[in-house]
């Protein structure tokens, strides 16, 4: 169910230019400028000899002119050269980026995951979706599910996808790959190359091969995966239409030759073949798996490898199915093969220890610390001090009716005491 339920595309964002500025030519044009300008008046002063009549005269007012002219020049080269160091260069904040990705006010280093809702019983019903949270998980990153309602895919059209510092990156294998690389967390570090080489096969087999068994049945029996995992659409979904109307759009998005699931399964070449024929290459996938991993915690020894996150991924749609549905490939598994039932336990315990909190209340970030309520103990405080404010007059009223009464009762006694000595 990978990218099966109700393909909506992802709302794509078309990247912006920043605007460039290029500081550096008008740096160049402003000294060009000053430098014409003192050449100016340079040109136009009058030569230094006169051979008129009046020469003495006209010379010594040529000198005095020039020498002012000078002057004049050099004041005005002196401002210009001044101006020309003083002006600081032209620079304006470049403009915010602008990133192409739906979280825009995302925090560094925070990888936000995107993949399908909760259901009562898995946390995701998604193998690929399940494989990236899982190994988020092991290697201990920073992650946050955004609660998309299922409305945005990658730019593949797939789900999962993350988005970090800005980037998306799609495909459950190249987000490992990625986050691998980035943040040094391979866990296949330890393996030899024969085990690689055998790791690598067996996810090929599982991720090719028998998630696509289990989508066949999913295509085939769409009612069955509703009731066999308990899915709530409406939550789901975010909608708010009855369920009833979004189970019958979802059995025939699903159902349907002419839809999604059939075309794609036959496109895989496994729709072509009979239930019988399909049902036995899962459990030929199933012994495989279950020989491999034998008596060992893991498939590889005492810790889990990226084989034992695939593995975990793909088995857990069929061991957490509802036992109220009838599947064989589930039957046969916890019959055959109950090692890889002890594999899933363990894989659950050691990266879902709040497994029973996803579950129950679907939250899709139960391993975010929630921020404590807000307590009220000032305003009860107030609230006491005020309701005993209130009492207060009342009950010094009462204690004065008390005090009444006892008085009224002590006059009466002493005036039947008086009576009585009367008498």
């Amino acid at each position: 169910m990978a990218t099966e339920v109700a393909q909506i595309p992802a709302e794509e964002t078309p990247a912006v230019a920043a605007p460039t500025e290029n500081p550096a030519s008008e740096q160049a044009e402003k000294p060009a400028a000053s430098e014409t300008a003192a050449a100016a008046p340079a040109a136009a002063a009058p030569p230094a000899e006169n051979e008129n009549a009046q020469g003495n005269k006209e010379d010594g007012k040529a000198a005095s002119k020039e020498n002012a002219d000078g002057a004049v020049d050099g004041d005005a080269k002196k401002d210009g050269e001044a101006a020309a160091v003083a002006a600081p260069a032209k620079s304006e904040a470049p403009p915010a980026q602008k990133f192409n990705v739906h979280k825009t006010n995302f925090e560094k280093d925070i990888i936000y995951l995107y993949q399908f809702s909760r259901t009562p019983l898995l946390p995701s019903l998604s193998p690929y979706c399940l494989k990236v949270e899982t190994w988020l998980r092991l290697v201990g990153l920073k992650y946050e599910n955004v609660d998309h309602k299922m409305r945005f895919r990658s730019k593949k059209g797939q789900l999962p996808f993350i988005e970090l510092n800005g980037e998306e990156i799609a495909d459950s294998a190249i987000i490992i790959k990625e986050l691998s690389s980035k943040y040094e967390k391979n866990l296949d570090s330890g393996l030899t190359a024969e085990q690689r080489n055998v790791s690598y096969a067996t996810i090929a087999m599982l991720e090719n091969h028998l998630i696509w068994i289990i989508f066949y049945w999913r295509a085939k029996y769409p009612d069955n995966v509703l009731k066999g995992y308990k899915v709530n659409l409406q939550h789901a979904l975010g909608l708010r239409l009855p369920n009833s109307i979004l189970n019958f759009f979802f059995k025939i998005t699903f159902g349907r030759k002419w839809f999604q699931g059939t075309k794609k399964l036959k496109a895989h070449g496994i729709g072509v073949h009979s239930a019988e024929e399909i049902e036995e290459f899962g459990k030929n996938d199933l012994k495989v798996l279950s020989e491999m991993l034998d008596c060992k915690p893991f498939f590889f020894g005492d810790e889990p490898t990226t084989l034992d996150v695939v593995a975990f991924a793909v088995l857990s749609q069929l061991h957490y199915l509802s036992k109220d549905i009838a599947y064989p490939l589930r039957d046969y598994m916890t019959e055959k093969c109950p090692n890889l039932i002890g594999h899933v336990s363990r894989m659950k315990d050691k990266c879902f220890p709040d497994w029973d909190e996803i579950c129950t209340k679907l939250d899709l970030n139960a391993h975010i610390p929630k921020p404590e309520p807000e307590t009220k103990e000032g305003k009860e405080g107030g609230e006491q001090e005020k309701s005993n404010e209130q009492e207060g007059p009342e009950g010094d009223k009462i204690e004065k009716e008390l005090e009444k009464d006892k008085s009224n009762e002590k006059e009466s006694t002493e005036e039947n005491k008086e009576k009585e000595e009367t008498k």
